[in-house]
């Protein structure tokens, strides 16, 4: 298997085979990233990719999941999907998933179609990360779309029968902590995702973030701060069954649950961690 430079997944995917389909990110503008700056984006060429895949034929019975990157892959067009899905369906027979980043433009992109096609070709889930359901916020971190945007692009891949996993970003707004907590609250509630998870903002040398905070602009809140936004995501959000998960190294306090049955328990350990009561991830431990 080839890859180009960093390549990342979500913490769930990491068991899962990574094909590189696409080199970078198409739009690479949010403030706070740095994952995809030291590439141009593009589509690889499929005969390359399809290759890869080959490649990865030895351990076709080991592999169950298949995560598709760099960075919002979605964006291919059909015909380079159509192919990749048919021989990961071909190559592994214990193939349980394929999924991949995917932004909201991108979604809102495809036809509920074509959606549905990649859907029953084995693109079942899609990681999407609004970050933040504050349209204020939204534009100071250049995410290139709104909170009305984030609903249209879950609606539509509902309706085609896909997963979805949205992430929010804790302290990505200390100017605007509770805005940013209720809406984010309130857009996982109309996105109604299947899984739900939360990250910490972190400062990355070399981004637009680290300028500001350079020049005195931006500073991460004190955990405290952090921990009542997701405080107030946990206890305001009301998707239909969603699995929440901290369980990112960027993360305090690492949770785990079902929202809503399991909302209780988290708020009361959140508020346990608020009180000195349990202890917090060390900063050592912590990372991106």
């Amino acid at each position: 298997m080839r890859y180009e430079g960093r390549i990342f997944r979500p913490p769930s995917e990491a068991d899962a085979l990574i094909l590189q389909a696409t080199v970078g990110c198409s739009w690479n503008h949010c403030t706070y990233c740095d994952m995809y700056r030291d590439k141009t984006f593009r589509v690889r060429p499929l005969d390359e990719v399809l290759v890869d895949l080959e490649s990865a034929a030895p351990l076709a019975a080991e592999v169950t999941k298949v995560f598709v990157a760099d960075g919002d892959a979605l964006v291919m067009p059909m015909d380079h999907w159509r192919p990749i899905l048919e021989r990961c369906r071909a190559l592994f027979p214990n193939l349980r998933r394929v999924s991949c980043y995917a932004m909201a433009r991108n979604v809102r992109d495809k036809t509920t179609d074509e959606l549905t096609e990649l859907r029953e070709l084995g693109l079942t889930t899609l990681y999407m990360g609004p970050e933040s359901g504050d349209d204020v916020t939204l534009k100071k971190i250049a995410k290139g779309d709104t909170f009305a945007g984030h609903v249209e692009a879950a609606d539509k891949a509902r309706a085609a029968g896909m997963k979805l996993s949205v992430i929010a970003l804790l302290g990505i707004a200390p100017d605007r902590s509770q805005e940013h907590a209720q809406a984010t609250a309130r857009l996982v509630t109309e996105m109604d995702p299947a899984f739900f998870a939360a990250l910490t903002v972190t400062v990355v040398p070399g981004t637009p973030l680290a300028t500001l905070q350079t020049r005195g602009a931006f500073e991460v809140p004190p955990v405290p701060a952090l921990l009542r936004e997701l405080r107030t995501m946990v206890n305001e959000a009301r998707p239909t069954d969603a699995l929440f998960r901290t369980n990112h190294a960027s993360n305090y306090l690492p949770l785990g649950g079902r929202l809503p049955h399991d909302r209780a328990r988290i708020v009361q350990t959140i508020d346990a961690a608020l009180s000195g009561a349990i202890p917090l991830r060390p900063e050592w431990a912590r990372g991106l």
